[in-house]
């Protein structure tokens, strides 16, 4: 039977999965928004002292909690930490996915998360994602939460897309990742680029992400206040805690 489920939202989205007996899913410990009564939690390692070491490397806690009901049904919801996109994953036997550090959110017991290491060095430097990413083999149902908007392409053989580094949010193992350094003296100085782009070279499907948390975080940075004043609005919002707190 079908794990049965709804993904519900649209900046913040959740997924609620309704579990029957004999059904389990996981996710990383306090991965759980809310839960009805009937469903039961098991706080365990996940595989021992190696799986517990992996998953501490891709961005996901030491401990793993599985989630279950004994009679009846019931509800179990995972809440997107970041704006962004749920992506259930319907992978079948043996059927792996790469996915960027830290994108997991809950799965099937019979889907197994572990770390996925990239082997060339450019790739791992300037990739935007390091070297370690999570991956992801079925059978089964799996849950990821990326940033902003999700564009999925598919390369045939042999086909390259060049990616600004951060929005790789996805692909499968057929396609090859890469980064190399971008052409011209202009482009690197004046292109708002860096040195490096990402490549992604078919045959495979890719999803890409339209709003990097890091990018995010750089816009938002522009506008925080600043200590000693400033001019325009982040200088306007620059107030002195004494005077809010009523002190000289």
């Amino acid at each position: 039977m079908a794990l049965q489920y709804r993904i519900e939202g649209t900046t913040l989205p959740v997924v609620t999965v309704t579990l029957n007996p004999g059904e389990r899913i996981y996710s990383s410990s306090g991965g759980m928004s809310w839960m009805t009564q009937a469903v039961e939690m098991d706080t365990n390692s996940g595989g021992g002292l190696g799986k517990m070491f992996k998953r501490a490397l891709s961005g996901e806690s030491l401990f793993i909690v599985d989630y279950y009901v004994g009679k009846g049904q019931g509800e179990v919801a995972f809440a997107a930490e970041f704006p962004g996109k749920v992506v259930d994953l319907q992978l079948a036997e043996g059927q792996q996915m790469i996915v960027q550090k830290d994108a997991f959110m809950c799965a099937e017991k019979s889907v197994d998360l572990d770390m996925h290491f990239r082997k060339k060095l450019g790739a791992g430097l300037f990739g935007g994602e390091g070297f370690i990413l999570q991956k992801l083999t079925g059978a089964g149902t799996a849950f990821v939460n990326f940033d902003g908007e999700i564009v999925e392409k598919e390369l045939a053989a042999g086909e390259t897309l060049r990616v600004d580094t951060g929005h790789v949010a996805m692909f499968e193992p057929t396609v090859n990742f890469d980064v190399e350094m971008l052409k011209g003296f202009k482009n690197i100085l004046l292109g708002g680029e860096g040195l490096f782009i990402a490549t992604l070279r078919g045959p495979g499907k890719v999803w890409l992400q339209t709003m990097p948390m890091s990018k995010l975080a750089q816009k938002v940075a522009q506008y925080m206040p600043r200590a000693g004043g400033g001019d325009g609005a982040s200088g306007g919002l620059n107030v002195n805690l004494g005077q809010l707190l009523g002190g000289k």
